[in-house]
């Protein structure tokens, strides 16, 4: 059976327009839209026939006359993303039930195949889609575009308005490293565990006060890396809200030095994307005064949100060391020769026990270098496999960490100062800015 045969059976369940016409061929036929398509069908048939040719100008009973709206839609499409800043989009259509019945019984009444062809909404989405990207400019994405518009197809809409359309806007996203230079800041806002971030309490006489835990706060710390990161790049991206994502977090009381700790920053709803990520770098810092430091910064995609929450990252640790009791050096360095390439056992320390679960968990001393600095104090350094719990590799957690420093002296030994000086991850292109740019 021939493609002009199948042709003249869908016509003449007419009035159909010549874009349904040619959606039911659009898999046996190339290099024209649907419209053009079904025209030249009609065309070809009335010839054949030893017809003259009409064009179908009534009303279409499948798509109820919604073929011939892609301009309108396209148009109310680009005025809705109208002060959103974006490079890539992506088009999606919610065709009515009814519709979709009427194609189905196009094809039955005409006795094609149900999936001939080309659904009304993939015809949809690609000729809106194509005219959008016309009008702003931008390039189509399938992945994760910046904006997605959502077409909300109704035949009854005689003008189409801002309903006819759902605009999402997806997060824009920065990577870096940040350096913590200031001790008892967390890497994250903390609320305060008894008024629950609230920053209130229950007066005596009835009515609320102020939390005596935080002084009213609503933290158990005044400021977070996240606080003293994010208002810049929420500002500059002009958003709804910034979220911190880092690769592990260092105790609060610890320093992170060295190239410090990869992290991105996540702005939800960007009316800005493309911000000068050097000067961004800039303000950041200057607003940090000197409590953290980033560097690095760059563009990055969603992809890095995971990549940094999952980075099997090995780290560096140095920290100074109190013992309650006299330390020879020799005794010093065979103990941290023990440790040196040491499989530690480890259940889950008990200042984290509360918010942890409890297990236990193996992990590897790469290595490990001790100096004595008097018969009380050491300065230790250890690179571990992520994970390690290194404040309890040290005082061995009342016997919950085997091997531990304070096992192999048989003294009990006290972290007092702990910095991170490298954070390590298996994957080397992870940093590189350059790598980054190019990825986002």
């Amino acid at each position: 059976m021939t493609i002009l045969e199948d042709a003249r059976r869908v016509a003449e369940n007419g009035p159909v327009c010549n874009a349904c016409l040619g959606r039911c061929f659009a898999d046996r036929s190339f290099g024209l839209t649907n419209d053009e398509r079904g025209r030249s069908l009609r065309v070809a048939v009335a010839m054949e026939d030893d017809e003259p040719y009409e064009d179908e100008d009534a009303r279409c009973w499948v798509c109820e006359g919604e073929s011939h709206r892609f301009d309108e839609y396209a148009e109310t499409v680009a005025a809705s993303l109208d002060g959103w800043e974006f490079d890539t989009y992506q088009v999606g259509t919610r065709t009515p039930p009814l519709l979709e019945e009427n194609e189905a019984l196009l094809r039955e009444s005409a006795d094609l195949p149900e999936d001939a062809g080309e659904s009304f909404k993939s015809e949809f989405n690609r000729e809106v889609g194509k005219r959008v990207g016309r009008l702003t400019g931008a390039e189509v994405d399938f992945e994760r575009p910046d904006v997605l518009a959502l077409l909300n197809v109704d035949p009854d809409r005689e003008e189409l308005s801002e309903h006819a359309v759902e605009v999402q806007i997806n997060s824009a996203f920065v990577y870096g490293r940040y350096r913590k230079l200031e001790r008892d800041v967390p890497q994250t806002e903390w609320p305060c565990r008894e008024c629950g971030g609230s920053g209130k309490q229950l007066a005596e006489g009835g009515g609320e006060e102020p939390c005596d835990y935080c002084e009213g706060t609503g933290y158990m710390y005044p400021e977070s890396v996240e606080q003293l990161t994010t208002p810049p790049v929420l500002d500059a991206m002009d958003g709804d809200e910034a979220l911190f994502h880092g690769a592990g977090r260092e105790d609060v009381d610890a320093l992170m030095l060295g190239t410090g700790r990869p992290f991105v920053i996540e702005v939800k709803r960007p009316r800005r994307r493309n911000v000068d990520v050097e000067a961004l770098e800039d303000e950041i810092n200057e607003f940090a005064e000197g409590k953290v430091e980033v560097t690095d910064l760059a563009p990055a995609t969603h992809e890095m949100v995971e990549r940094v929450k999952e980075l099997d990252a090995s780290k560096t640790y140095r920290m100074d060391v109190e013992f309650d009791a006299d330390v020879t050096d020799e005794a010093l360095q065979e103990a941290v020769a023990e440790l040196r390439g040491a499989i530690v056992e480890q259940d889950t320390p008990q200042r984290v026990d509360h918010r942890r679960a409890s297990k236990t968990r193996t992990r590897t001393v790469y290595d490990a270098e001790g100096t004595l600095e008097d018969p009380r104090h050491a300065e230790l350094e250890v690179h571990g496999e992520g994970g390690l719990y290194v404040k309890e590799l040290v005082s061995s957690d009342e016997g919950r960490t085997t091997p531990s420093l304070a096992g192999l002296l048989g003294v009990g030994a006290e972290v007092t100062a702990l910095d991170v000086v490298a954070v390590e991850g298996e994957d080397e292109g992870f940093a590189d800015p350059e790598y980054l740019k190019e990825s986002a």
